[in-house]
């Protein structure tokens, strides 16, 4: 890159991956609505590219009423039609109403656990993982903290959140640092001591 910085090699393609790579992913977020907006994106990703959604992120900020779950969790059927009308974002029926399913769930949750935030990072002990991978390429797609997020919140009712997808939640709000260890963000969020 021009400003001699190095990457992970995913972040180099376009302007829009590496600014949400610089500022964005793999910093733990402990924000609720922050927390809840990855929770829907990675949901809606599935199937097809970060920056497909990264593209579109603004416009689901807008008509999803700024992932804000009180507001998301009151939406009928007739809203669910306006925005499978809209090409602004993904028009997938399933991922428009499991946005919906998993806001009532998420309010559950809140009211059991005092906030997202608090459930999500108990199963990480409230410490970001520090892996220490040379090569993006070899960060795995799922955990046994994914693997355990995925079941719990499945078993809440919360849809599109399989393992794979719950472990790029991890490493989006920073739940583990994947980012390769030649990368200027790897130190950054890195804590003094071995990594695992």
């Amino acid at each position: 890159m021009s400003d001699g910085l190095r990457r992970c090699a995913w972040a180099v393609r376009t302007a829009e991956e590496r600014a949400y790579h610089d500022a964005e992913w793999g910093c733990p977020e402990h924000d609720d609505t922050r927390l809840f907006e990855f929770l829907i994106l990675e949901g809606a990703q599935a199937g097809l590219s970060w920056l497909t959604i990264l593209r579109k992120r603004a416009h689901y900020r807008a008509v999803f009423d700024g992932f804000d779950a009180e507001r998301i969790a009151g939406y009928d059927e007739a809203k669910v039609e306006s925005l499978l009308q809209d090409p602004g974002i993904v028009r997938n029926r399933l991922k428009v109403q499991a946005a919906v399913i998993n806001a009532r769930a998420c309010l559950t949750l809140r009211d059991e656990f005092g906030s997202l935030d608090a459930y999500l990072w108990r199963f990480v002990d409230g410490q970001p993982i520090q892996n220490a991978w040379a090569d993006y390429r070899e960060a795995p797609t799922r955990s046994a903290e994914s693997d355990a997020l995925s079941k719990d919140l499945q078993r809440r009712g919360f849809k599109f959140v399989g393992s794979t997808i719950c472990y790029a939640l991890m490493q989006a709000v920073g739940m583990v640092n994947d980012h390769s260890t030649d990368c200027f963000r790897w130190q950054e969020l890195s804590p003094p001591g071995p990594a695992v």
